[in-house]
């Protein structure tokens, strides 16, 4: 295949489909899988992914009905779980699509019956909070208001859901939010629940039974939000770039905007055709960040600028115009990771992902 993009991203569907084996592996048999595509799929492609996958996940999950429609548009057939609150003028085409909402209140539930035809009832997933404080009713509350919702006879509801903030970060914390999800659901008579998030997966997989759901964002792209876990997936994106220009530049020579760097000895410099237009974070800018030419760790000089960075290519004898530079992904024995980049800019890896821009080539190998 002849690629003649300047920033391109190359990304394998058999490397998410390996990630989602992993996922299935993790939880009790006959666990639905909700793979959670908001934000462009985390910068992959939203409806690229919707067409190539819907064979492989029971769900996907979006942010909100723009999202949903796109991967109705993209052929795709799965269930569509809208994760963020609706507004008021969505409900209808929400119900009209056979979406399925995430509901909070009564007030939401009862929005949605009036627009249900007559005879018919409509499926939700009423939501608990039991510790995330975005959407949801806390569990003491959240038993007058489900038993007020379920008199509603157009409204369905399938399943309760919770969200896990700091599985990734306190397991003994979360491990308290799930007995608390647990036990204030226990007379609510709902049989299946979505809880697990990816590093819940990956955490606390044995606390599901079948048929429930878990929602596995990062981690079916290949990105492990627990660091021991990195060696289970494998990486479905690469961020790519072509060197526009190669000079050889004295000591005291300023490199990019700010003249934050000053050049202490003869440097050879490769600008790169990438920048924070292509979603290449601005915050790398002077923390030792690096990309990968001819399989070699070069390092960031200067700021990322909006449609170029600067590197040194010192230590490489034969750099030219044209040749390729990995700035997410592997090249030979090195590789540099989502996670890596976001660590260096003071972010988190869904950002560094989901920040790559339309202007950067989708390429699905």
């Amino acid at each position: 295949m002849m690629i003649t993009s300047r920033c391109w991203a190359e990304i394998s569907i058999e490397a998410i489909r390996h990630n989602i084996r992993v996922v299935r592996s993790m939880v009790a048999p006959r666990v639905r899988l909700v793979m959670v595509v908001k934000a462009d799929a985390y910068g992959h492609g939203l409806g690229e992914l919707a067409a190539r996958l819907d064979d492989a996940v029971d769900l996907f999950g979006v942010a909100n009905l723009e999202e949903a429609n796109v991967i109705r548009a993209s052929g795709a057939r799965a269930a569509i779980l809208i994760l963020g609150p609706a507004l008021p003028g969505e409900r209808p085409k929400i119900l009209e699509g056979g979406f399925i909402p995430m509901v909070s209140t009564f007030e939401e539930a009862a929005a949605y019956a009036e627009n249900v035809r007559e005879g018919e009832h409509f499926e939700i997933h009423f939501v608990i909070d039991t510790g995330m404080g975005r959407i949801g009713l806390w569990h003491e509350e959240a038993v007058e208001t489900l038993q007020a919702i379920r008199r509603l006879p157009q409204i369905h509801v399938t399943a309760l859901s919770s969200h896990l903030p700091v599985a990734d970060t306190d397991p003994e914390y979360t491990r308290t939010q799930l007995e608390r999800f647990k036990k204030g659901i226990s007379d609510l008579g709902v049989e299946s629940v979505t809880v697990l998030n990816s590093a819940g997966v990956l955490r606390f997989g044995n606390w599901t039974k079948p048929g429930d759901l878990v929602r596995a964002g990062l981690v079916v792209y290949g990105v492990s939000p627990i660091e021991e876990f990195q060696k289970r997936v494998q990486p479905a994106l690469n961020l790519k770039s072509r060197v526009g220009l190669v000079r050889s530049l004295g000591p005291g020579r300023n490199i990019s905007y700010g003249r934050t760097y000053l050049t202490t000895r003869p440097t050879k410099v490769a600008t790169l055709c990438a920048g924070y237009g292509d979603g290449l974070a601005w915050q790398l800018s002077g923390h030792d960040a690096d990309v990968l030419i001819q399989g070699t760790r070069c390092t960031l000089l200067g700021r990322v600028t909006m449609d170029q960075i600067m590197v040194d290519v010192t230590h490489l004898e034969n750099v030219v115009p044209g040749e390729e530079a990995v700035l997410i992904g592997r090249q030979g024995a090195e590789e540099i990771l989502a996670t890596e980049l976001a660590e260096k800019a003071g972010t988190i890896a869904w950002e560094i992902l989901t920040r790559i821009t339309k202007r950067v080539d989708r390429i699905y190998v």
